[in-house]
């Protein structure tokens, strides 16, 4: 029987580093570059680090590099920073090769809060692009950052902004160790929302962002659980005899396509999101199916399935029914993920023995490699289509990697205390 990731995790224990500090910490390293990029110089913020908890500017910085989108000029040079719109010096910062400049200030509101006031003026027009104020707590830093970063990005752009999104992974630490994190797209305010001495896979989200749909072995067989973000509260999703797996929640949020063994064999179900009723029945095949994923219009589920002999992704409608096959280059193709779009299908593939993350163009079948280390696995959009998050194991260490769909633009979210499994990205949340 195969298991469409059992080979790569084997790999990962032998080679994810380890070791028993308690705490995920994450850093960004930007390590490619695209060739088209607009500069922009971001100032930083007037009182931002005598008022705020975190660094406002650097998160809005590092934010807008990891995008691939933006070329984020050096002001540590330049002597007379302005704060306001009316103190920038145009010239000065087109000469510098700005196309936009952001700049902004941190002033006291009263009542133990902050007032964060920014502009984002065009260098060329001398005008105001986007712009904001936010009266917030000053351990709020973080969060102003992100949606600032928003909101230069939508304006830039003209598409929504993934910074103020959510990602959630499994940490292995040693043994038996496991916690279910949940932590900003950039790898900040990293919160544990499981420990267990028993595996933790499968993480997915809601579509609101609200709920956790997961894999645990605490009862010592595979349950899949849906755990309230906001409260702590679960609910066992699909408790049903044999093996519960593989959660993907329906876009209207109704329904989990899970996989089970009712059957004796892996097969595709749908179960009610709030547990409880029966499990209805998708796919019929003597092989093994696995892997669900919907497609953003609910109308398609895509999968894995050996039928054809080797592990290849297959579509079907989520109704059931009959299956087409999508991939049909390499012998291996696991972890389907189609984009918001739906016109890119993600997904790894064995090459050589390295497992690598795969573009394929659904319009006219081409496909193209994303990642250039030789371990890979799970790769997740952006909420925007823009990225796709994945893991990975460089020089022995365990990691995450947000890309641009071009591979253009590769940023590091390096775990430096365990080995990071099954990372998906959150939606949009208002």
């Amino acid at each position: 029987m195969f298991s469409s990731n059992s080979l790569f995790r084997m790999m990962l224990i032998v080679l994810a580093f380890a070791c028993n500090l308690a705490k995920a910490d994450m850093t960004i390293e930007i390590v490619g570059g695209g060739s088209t990029r607009h500069a922009i110089a971001v100032v930083p913020f007037k009182d931002e680090s005598s008022r705020l908890s975190d660094p406002l500017t650097l998160v809005v910085k590092n934010d807008l590099n990891l995008s691939g989108m933006f070329r984020v000029l050096d002001t540590s040079k330049v002597s007379d920073l302005p704060f306001t719109p009316a103190s920038i010096h145009y010239a000065q910062w087109q000469g510098a090769g700005a196309q936009s400049v952001a700049v902004g200030t941190v002033s006291d509101a009263g009542n133990g809060q902050v007032t964060v006031s920014f502009s984002l003026m065009d260098a060329a027009q001398k005008k105001q692009l986007t712009g904001g104020q936010f009266t917030v707590s000053p351990d709020q830093g973080r969060q102003v950052a992100h949606k600032i970063a928003d909101m230069i990005y939508q304006a830039i752009t003209g598409q929504q902004g993934i910074f103020g999104t959510r990602i959630v992974y499994v940490l292995k630490q040693g043994a038996a160790s496991y916690q279910l994190q949940v932590a900003d797209m950039d790898g900040g305010r990293s919160q544990t929302i499981l420990r267990s001495k028993e595996p933790i896979m499968s993480p997915a989200w809601s579509p609101d962002g609200r709920y956790l749909a997961y894999v645990s072995f605490e009862t010592h067989k595979p349950v899949v659980w849906v755990q309230d973000l906001a409260t702590g509260r679960r609910r066992a999703a699909a408790n049903f005899k044999g093996s519960n797996s593989g959660p993907a929640w329906s876009p209207d949020g109704k329904q989990l396509a899970v996989v089970l063994t009712l059957s004796g064999n892996s097969e595709i179900y749908l179960v009610d999101a709030a547990g409880g009723g029966a499990a209805r029945r998708l796919t019929y095949s003597d092989a093994i199916d696995t892997e669900p994923s919907w497609s953003a219009d609910g109308a398609k589920i895509v999968f894995v399935s050996d039928r054809a002999g080797g592990p290849q992704i297959y579509s079907m409608a989520a109704t059931g029914g009959d299956a087409t096959r999508l991939t049909w280059q390499g012998s291996y193709n696991v972890s389907p993920r189609l984009s918001p779009d739906g016109n890119t299908l993600a997904f790894i593939q064995r090459q050589a023995g390295a497992f690598r993350v795969m573009m394929q163009d659904r319009a006219n079948g081409d496909v193209r490699v994303l990642s250039s280390d030789p371990y890979n696995e799970r790769p997740s959009f952006a909420p925007n289509g823009q990225m796709v998050l994945y893991a990975s194991v460089q020089g022995g260490q365990s990691v995450l990697y947000a890309a641009t769909l071009d591979g253009g633009n590769k940023a590091r979210l390096a775990v430096l205390n365990g080995e990071v499994q099954d990372p998906a990205w959150g939606p949009f949340t208002h």
